[in-house]
């Protein structure tokens, strides 16, 4: 293991954040304790020293929480429970405490959206119509002829409702038919999220990342969706419609101001970041930051599911948080647990390491959060899982039309000699791909021009240069394939350039100097896949 580089002081600014680059925790794949097959919360910590290591300021544990895990963790059957196959709550304790000690915030997800089906709240619920929860989930009664009360579609496929023999009502569900979308434009149900939020802040989070967050509440009136008019590709019943009324009403940012009033009251450093997807995502991101009073950040999917990284979609992503008063702080992540990872959607094979590197290079140049999902700093390419070995029940019910999220989620590689990359000595729950074994971490470790030395690297380069973290940003007037743009404060004396073509080109940037550099760019020929952070010659 490298030496752990001087790391930023851990202290309590309220903006640690602006800026902050966090790497994700896919708890289930990324390292094993006790030999089940499954990671764990103590593999975590066991493993943490690698994640302070890139120089990052904390991590994103995607859920650990007690489920049946029929979404893997996002279908939660105790908001307060730590799952025994991740560990104990103890455990939780122990890896807050460890973190913190190498100087990591932790940032947890809550899903407020929906629970499991076997939460105590929902088995209450649905016994009657007169019980102290019976509105504390989305009940609805069926149409005259006997069908849903409205042509919502779930995510994942088919009707968003489900018929209740017992209540004798259809319950609203956004995902699987599992996961009971709760009412929250119910006081009481509010209520209990926020003390739910609570009980994490006591045990020393620092801060939250808010999933599906445009599908907290729906609108009461029960409208039907609009079909889409004018569509790209389809794959899902979901893909057919505008979603504006199963989701994006307009009282949830009233309750997003009471989820940020809870968690200032802890003293005003912890974080707070919405998932946000949808057609409805660029406006919807800037609507839960707004002001001081919403969350501190969103992320959208502008990068997580482009099929290519093309100069006009970075223009235009930038274009979107130019700055304004009042305006949020955006947040980026090119991959994630639920979207292939993105050296496979833009790169053939041969590629895969230059644009494993052209990424990190563009992630820590953008103005907002970063966000590095595991294996990312090895440049690990989206495994390719047969049909009879899905999981995922997205991929199993959409197959072939969807990757899946299954390929994304394959357990961390971490010695190639060893027994199952050295993520767990019992038979882990996806394989370890062959592919990813020559790129695991002791191997990367040992070679000083791999990925992984390159992302500390650059990590290094945004944590101690303010310009980078914090500074504004000015795009620059360049043809494709060329996307440029400034950094800094008033004086912008960072440029960023990236070649996203295949073929060489020539610049003239007299005066500036090359700081950091991927794929062999300097300040005037650019080879393809490649790119430059320069500053100002003295």
């Amino acid at each position: 293991m490298t030496p752990l580089p001087a790391h930023k002081a851990f202290s309590d600014a309220a903006d640690w954040w602006r800026g902050a680059v966090i790497y994700q925790i896919y708890p289930r794949s990324f390292a094993d304790s006790n030999g089940d097959g499954i990671g764990d919360l103590p593999g975590i910590i066991a493993r943490l020293d690698h994640v302070a290591s890139l120089g990052v300021d904390g991590v994103w544990l995607s859920p650990f929480f007690t489920s049946p895990m029929k979404d893997f963790g996002y279908d939660i059957s105790d908001f307060r429970g730590v799952d025994p196959i991740f560990g104990s709550i103890e455990d939780f304790d122990r890896l807050v405490d460890r973190a913190h000690v190498l100087g990591l915030r932790v940032i947890i997800d809550q899903v407020y959206c929906h629970t499991s089906d076997q939460h105590a709240w929902f088995v209450e619920s649905r016994a009657g119509r007169d019980n102290a929860r019976a509105d504390w989930y989305v009940w609805a009664d069926c149409r005259p002829d006997g069908s849903p009360p409205t042509n919502w579609q779930s995510v994942f496929g088919g009707p968003a409702w489900t018929w209740d023999a017992r209540r004798e009502q259809y319950y609203l569900h956004n995902f699987l038919a599992e996961q009971p979308a709760l009412n929250v434009h119910n006081e009481q149900v509010q209520q209990a999220l926020l003390e739910t939020a609570r009980f994490w802040l006591d045990r020393g989070v620092d801060g939250f990342r808010l999933d599906a967050v445009n599908f907290l509440m729906h609108d009461p009136a029960l409208r039907d969706n609009p079909p889409v008019l004018a569509p790209s590709k389809r794959t899902r019943p979901f893909d057919f419609q505008q979603h504006l009324y199963n989701k994006s009403h307009p009282d949830i940012p009233l309750f997003l101001e009471r989820l940020r009033g809870l968690v200032d009251s802890y003293g005003g450093s912890q974080f707070t970041v919405a998932e946000v997807g949808g057609e409805l995502a660029p406006t919807e991101m800037k609507l839960y930051t707004a002001g001081p009073d919403r969350l501190h950040s969103a992320y959208g999917f502008d990068f997580l599911y482009a099929d290519r990284l093309t100069p006009q979609l970075v223009r235009e992503t930038i274009s979107a948080w130019p700055g304004g008063a009042g305006e949020g702080w955006p947040s980026w992540s090119l991959s994630n647990h639920d979207a292939p990872r993105a050296i496979s959607r833009w790169a053939a094979p041969e590629h895969r390491d230059a644009v494993a590197r052209l990424n990190l290079l563009l992630l820590v140049a953008l103005r907002g959060n970063v966000f590095i999902y595991q294996g990312e700093e090895l440049g690990l390419p989206q495994a390719e899982i047969p049909r009879e070995q899905l999981q995922d029940p997205e991929a199993i019910a959409n197959w072939p039309q969807t990757l899946g999220r299954d390929g994304a989620r394959t357990p961390m590689p971490w010695s190639a000699g060893a027994e199952n990359g050295g993520f767990s000595t019992g038979r882990p729950w996806l394989s370890v791909p062959a592919d990813h074994l020559p790129l695991a971490v002791d191997r990367e470790e040992a070679d000083p021009e791999s990925i992984l030395h390159l992302c500390r690297r650059l990590i290094t380069r945004r944590r101690t240069d303010p310009r980078l973290s914090a500074g504004d940003i000015h795009l620059l007037d360049l043809p494709d394939p060329l996307v440029a743009f400034e950094r800094g404060g008033g004086s912008r004396d960072l440029l960023c350039l990236f070649n996203l073509g295949d073929q060489t080109a020539t610049t003239s940037h007299p005066g500036w100097r090359v700081i950091e550099s991927v794929n062999g760019a300097t300040i005037d020929h650019l080879p393809p896949l490649s790119g430059f952070i320069a500053e100002r010659a003295p």
